[in-house]
């Protein structure tokens, strides 16, 4: 007997993929993101999408947006809340802090704190530093490829500590963004902790 339910069932997904297409191309046509056949949907920075393969720096300087980062710590730290959240057995890590300002007026736009696993390159980076690489590039080095991941943003009022890095006011509203990356494998890559311009910076992403 034939299952007369599965019609109704099937038309139903094919309603909530309509929605959900016609809301990221509504999206894009605000400018709010940008939808790349194959990538996604991505968020962009100043109406440009960024390009991960090349690293942030790297990607926006190809689109005419000039800044420059300033890295503030490389140092070893141990989270075990951190550790525990992202299902890790060991809780240490290497953590890079790091901001960035545009060159035009030197406004910071960017303040974050990368947590990276101590596996072979990475855990030289407190005695080495960053030098001219990018992380992205340490990250390949490394035998680190971010597959898939997650991201998330919010907003709040930054505190006098950040208020300071970022050359701002106690109590600025800046977005709260949280990124997770994993490689193949389901091998951890990073986890950033940033707070973003919103001026500069849209929206959230979701990839992988």
């Amino acid at each position: 007997m034939l299952d007369r339910r599965r019609p109704a069932a099937g038309s139903a997904v094919r309603r909530q993929a309509y929605d959900l297409r016609a809301a990221l191309a509504e999206l894009a046509e605000e400018g709010l993101i940008t939808t790349r056949t194959g990538k996604g949907s991505s968020v962009l920075f100043d109406g440009r999408p960024p390009d991960d393969r090349l690293g942030w720096a790297c990607a926006q300087t190809r689109k005419g947006v000039e800044s420059r980062l300033r890295t503030l710590a490389v140092h070893e730290t141990y989270d075990s809340g951190l550790a525990t959240e992202l299902r890790l057995e060991s809780n240490t890590f290497v953590c890079v802090e790091r901001t960035r300002e545009l060159v035009a007026d030197a406004t910071a736009v960017l303040y974050e704190r990368s947590h990276l696993p101590p596996v072979f390159v990475i855990r030289e980076l407190p005695a080495q530093g960053l030098g001219q690489e990018s992380l992205a590039e340490v990250l390949l080095r490394a035998g680190l490829r971010p597959d898939h991941g997650e991201q998330r943003v919010s907003g709040r009022r930054i505190d006098a500590h950040e208020a300071e890095l970022l050359w701002r006011k106690p109590g600025d509203w800046l977005l709260d963004a949280r990124r997770t990356s994993g490689a193949v494998g389901g091998f951890f890559v990073e986890h950033v902790d940033g707070l973003l311009d919103p001026d500069h910076f849209r929206l959230t992403i979701a990839f992988g």
